[in-house]
């Protein structure tokens, strides 16, 4: 997320079918629409958008990035204010709630005009009267841990969980890893505005395969993501660099297990890469390779009565760089030579990229029970927005996942982070027996959707998918709103 920003130059699409390789891709389904209502471009400078947050009471948007916080009139996409919060650092994500605004700020990071700052100090929390748009007091601001960089309110209410990724100081600090700070969630009482816990995740129990340990890694397990099961007593959070997921108890306030999520074999049918970047071709094929789920954001939601998590299987690798490598280091010849791989755990004819290039449902345990394969790339190659530059390091990168029920029907939204033009996949996920590819969103004039919202508001459904990056030729981010209608919803 935010502490791994990055900037495009031009990217080239190319766009070819390889004789007897045809492009694949799943028919949509019919009955949904999507129709864009308002494209809002961020002026202020430094101001990127990145989280959206719907507000129901004031009928407004409001759009993390950087410098502070834009609020959108959901209506028509008009600036209603700009919340600067450069004065306290950076922020990372917002997130609403019964009329609460919350700001997750990381620490001034080092510079010329700051020598004594670092972004490795306790981060805080601000909170805000969506209303009012002024701090919400008494307590208007509580200390969080090293580097929050996600938050989320309990489905209840009561409490607020930080995921503080706590990552070491940039490449160019030459102590880059001297002082790595314990990744941590802080859970705030919301009606005291208190810390009333701090959970670790150091000696906490483990299962599942593929767990890379911050011993093999050289940095400690750094919380990405939190999504919150339906009745508020359990949190999921993504430790994404560490291929797991942490199980953390809300009754007890610690977490109770870390679950390395395994790998997904490229070899096999339907899970068909790209692996050749900037070749002029693009051509899924079945490799010898391995990809490391590594995923960001997760959501939650009930089918048949139990809890599954939804995952968007971005991959990512140490800030420095230090864990990637090209494959060719490895001993790997074309079409692998260039698939850029983790190092832990790859090795000569065991290579294992970063990233799956799906999204992915699995029980509260782990266990797999849907992926979409190859679906995210062909989809995004069959649109023209696939970028061949991409190939070799995670393809179209999802990033971002929120769901949204419409009538009797679940979807799953999947943003795209590396396609040429902002793209978000929609599945509907209603009967996990069956899964289905609807559609993809795709916007000209937008990139990079990460923080992406679906929401309900007065009997009618949106979309809200915030731009992290300026397309091509433009100085601005975006933040596009989509309506959302479901010819047989019974809603």
């Amino acid at each position: 997320m935010s502490s791994r920003r990055m900037a495009f130059g031009t990217i080239v699409v190319l766009v070819l079918f390889t004789a007897g390789h045809p492009v694949g891709a799943v028919q949509p389904a019919p009955g949904l629409s999507f129709t864009k209502l308002w494209t809002h471009s961020h002026q202020t400078p430094g101001q990127v958008a990145e989280i959206a947050a719907f507000d129901p009471r004031t009928n407004t948007i409001w759009i993390a990035g950087v410098v502070g916080v834009d609020v959108l009139d959901a209506e028509t996409g008009a600036l209603v204010e700009h919340i600067d919060v450069t004065a306290d650092g950076a922020i990372n994500s917002v997130a609403v709630h019964n009329g609460l605004a919350a700001f997750a700020v990381e620490a001034a990071s080092l510079s010329a005009t700051c020598p004594s700052c670092d972004r490795r100090n306790p981060g805080k929390v601000l909170f805000y009267d969506t209303a009012t748009r002024l701090p919400s007091g008494p307590v208007t601001e509580v200390s969080v841990g090293s580097l929050p960089d996600m938050l989320t309110f309990t489905h209840d209410g009561s409490k607020l969980l930080v995921a503080n990724e706590a990552t070491p100081n940039a490449a160019a600090d030459t102590a880059y890893l001297a002082v790595d700070p314990p990744g941590t969630v802080s859970i705030i009482d919301v009606e005291t505005r208190t810390v009333i816990a701090t959970a670790t995740l150091n000696g906490v129990p483990t299962s599942g395969s593929n767990l890379r340990l911050p011993a093999s890694t050289g940095m400690d397990y750094e919380p990405e993501y939190i999504a919150v099961s339906q009745d508020s007593t359990k949190a999921f959070v993504t430790l994404q660099e560490g291929n797991a997921i942490a199980v953390l108890d809300l009754v007890s306030n610690e977490f109770t297990e870390i679950i390395g999520l395994g790998a997904k074999d490229f070899s096999q049918a339907g899970n068909e890469i790209d692996p050749k970047d900037n070749d002029g071709v693009v051509l899924f094929r079945s490799v010898a390779a391995k990809g490391l789920y590594m995923p960001d954001e997760v959501a939650t939601y009930e089918w048949k009565g139990a809890t599954y998590l939804v995952m968007a299987n971005e991959g990512d690798f140490r800030e420095d760089n230090a864990d990637r490598v090209a494959a060719s280091t490895l001993g790997a010849v074309a079409p692998l030579d260039r698939l850029r791989v983790a190092k832990p755990p790859s090795s000569a004819g065991n290579l294992f990229a970063a990233g799956a290039r799906s999204f992915s449902i699995r029980r509260e345990n782990g266990e797999i029970v849907y992926d979409s394969g190859s679906i995210l790339d062909r989809e995004a190659h069959k649109r023209g927005v696939y970028d061949d530059g991409r190939s070799r390091d995670k393809g179209v990168e999802p990033e971002g996942v929120t769901l949204l029920k419409i009538g009797s029907r679940t979807f799953a939204f999947v943003g795209l982070e590396r396609t040429t033009k902002s793209a978000v996949a929609i599945f509907d996920v209603t009967d996990l027996e069956s899964v289905e590819f609807v559609d993809m969103i795709v916007t000209d004039g937008d990139l990079s959707p990460e923080g992406i919202a679906a929401y309900k508001y007065r009997g009618r459904y949106y979309l809200a998918i915030p731009g992290e990056v300026p397309a091509a030729g433009q100085t601005t981010c975006h933040t596009t709103l989509y309506a959302l209608e479901l010819a047989d919803t019974d809603s």
